[in-house]
């Protein structure tokens, strides 16, 4: 009993944070199920490949849910979204075959590092100068108050970056917005509220080719799926709900102060086995 409430916690926690601040929800499930197998009773030990597969599961349904919250908000840019699949699609098939190489220390560490590094990006991308790149496309999105703003990407630097964010989805069960919603606003300058609509909306495409490719190498534990999800679709549009309501430095704030408290705690778990 006491699994099934703490599982259904965890969704419902990762449901929320995943769609307000866009990173898919993985940040969540993976740590905590990694934690829990390891250091409680709570569950069975769980292998890094089985904790992706099954939190890349949870992520295709949580993409879902905020996708279509996001969409009576309409703030998802369905056309940038489809492009950034092109690359995030196959990434995704590439990550979940690495993944089968990791133990748990190693994957725990790596995760950890790579975290803290988007976090101290999103820390500094006020003092960052946008990159100058060419637009080949240029999008324009208008707030609720009618400001405009004009924003745009290349596709020969969309795509290879979204093949990457896709490769580190499938490999970490993360979603890959922890990546991309922090290139969409310094790189692509993407509003934040788009910024995380529209990659909640490519976590979802592509986390049904990372899903497909883990369930075919049998790294999904189901029962953990069924009360995650339950737990993340009300989550998710929870979530949702409140991203309307904040404005998007608070937004940012929240995002930052996530991927910091989880890379220091991946970090830890991964060394401590060298310090004992």
């Amino acid at each position: 009993m006491a699994m099934i409430i703490i599982l259904l916690l965890i969704g419902l926690l990762a449901g929320v944070l995943a769609s307000l601040v866009g990173i898919g929800g993985g940040l969540i499930i993976v740590p905590a199920l990694l934690f829990l197998g390891t250091y409680t009773l709570i569950i069975p030990e769980i292998s890094p490949q089985l904790a992706v597969g099954t939190s890349m599961v949870v992520v295709l349904a949580t993409g879902l849910s905020s996708t279509l919250a996001y969409m009576k908000q309409k703030k998802v840019d369905y056309k940038s979204g489809l492009y950034f699949f092109m690359g995030s699609g196959p990434g995704a098939i590439l990550g979940a075959y690495v993944n089968s190489f990791f133990d748990f220390e190693g994957f725990s560490i790596i995760f950890g590092f790579f975290i803290l590094g988007i976090s101290i990006l999103l820390m500094l991308r006020h003092r960052l100068k946008p990159f100058p790149l060419k637009q080949s496309i240029q999008r324009e999105w208008e707030s609720d108050t009618g400001e405009k703003t004009i924003y745009g990407y290349s596709l020969k630097v969309a795509i290879p970056i979204a093949f990457f964010v896709g490769g580190v989805s499938g490999l970490f069960g993360i979603g890959g917005g922890t990546i991309m919603v922090p290139v969409m606003i310094m790189i692509f300058l993407f509003p934040p509220h788009v910024a995380v609509a529209t990659s909640m909306f490519m976590i979802f495409l592509s986390a049904i080719t990372g899903s497909i490719t883990h369930v075919a190498m049998g790294n999904v534990e189901w029962l953990y799926v069924f009360l995650l999800t339950a737990g993340a679709w009300v989550g998710a549009k929870i979530g949702a709900n409140l991203n309307q309501r904040l404005n998007s430095e608070s937004i940012v704030f929240l995002l930052r102060l996530v991927l910091i408290l989880v890379a220091l705690r991946l970090i830890w778990e991964g060394s401590a086995p060298f310090f004992t």
